[in-house]
């Protein structure tokens, strides 16, 4: 075995591949068209949003929560590639079904389809699931769970100012690459309303099965919940000093421990 072939196994990136003369194989060609293939899909296709609402209603979560379909200023999806603008604010219609379920809650979770419909399609409810138990057992409040289509992540701003949310927790589709056209990103704001700019948020990136898996992204999730709520600030004024022995590494997968 080469270095390179000890390297690959931990990279999807693509190094030491295999070559004839001066053309790259056959073999290693078809695997970038395939990738190349699925990228695209995943950022032209649409996800199933009514299953999904649907699944997001059936989570089982301890606090009983209703689900609910918005929509951007986006009309469609060449639109949406066009015009971020329009995607980081919502439609009428929607603002309009928001404004009665305004409260005085502690945090939204708002799915969006992004740039990634199958990230969300495979990983939006498994990952809503575990953070939903994790949830459960604080006494947080939480604004009914908001599925945002052809969205961007500011859009998560005007839903929280509407329903008047502490914090909003954004898990959006990812802009796909060769090897990850399946990966989440969740962006925590504090005090969210329309204007907000990207310095006030905290990213996780790269949630998904063969990247940070979601265990470990829920884990770190409520850490920088907890830690926005109580400081009342997010973005780059909260520094993640999570411990690291919460997240050993693992050759298969990131393992959460106890620190006590």
């Amino acid at each position: 075995m080469t270095f390179l072939d000890e390297w690959k196994q931990f990279s999807n990136a693509r190094i030491g591949l295999s070559r004839f003369g001066s053309s790259i194989s056959t073999k290693e060609t078809l695997r970038f068209r395939l990738d190349h293939a699925r990228a695209r899909d995943a950022v032209l296709l649409n996800p199933d949003y009514l299953k999904l609402v649907k699944e997001m209603e059936n989570l089982g979560n301890p606090k009983n929560l209703s689900s609910m379909l918005v929509k951007s200023q986006v009309h469609s999806k060449e639109e949406y590639l066009l015009r971020p603008d329009l995607g980081r604010r919502l439609d009428f219609e929607s603002t309009c079904k928001l404004q009665p379920l305004a409260g005085n809650f502690d945090l939204v979770l708002v799915g969006v389809d992004g740039l990634s419909a199958k990230a969300i399609d495979e990983n939006l409810i498994p990952f809503f699931k575990l953070l939903m138990e994790s949830i459960g057992k604080t006494t947080l409040s939480i604004a009914p769970l908001i599925l945002a289509k052809l969205g961007r992540v500011a859009i998560g701003d005007e839903i929280g100012e509407i329903l008047n949310a502490k914090l909003s927790v954004v898990v959006i589709g990812e802009r796909p690459g060769l090897s990850s056209a399946d990966s989440l990103g969740v962006y925590i704001t504090y005090h969210p309303k329309v204007g907000k700019t990207d310095e006030s948020r905290n990213c996780i990136s790269n949630v998904r099965p063969s990247g940070f898996n979601f265990e470990s992204a829920v884990a770190k999730t409520m850490y920088l919940i907890t830690e926005s709520i109580q400081r009342k600030l997010s973005g780059v004024d909260l520094k993640d000093e999570m411990p690291p022995e919460f997240l050993i590494q693992s050759k298969d997968k990131t393992v959460i421990t106890d620190s006590n």
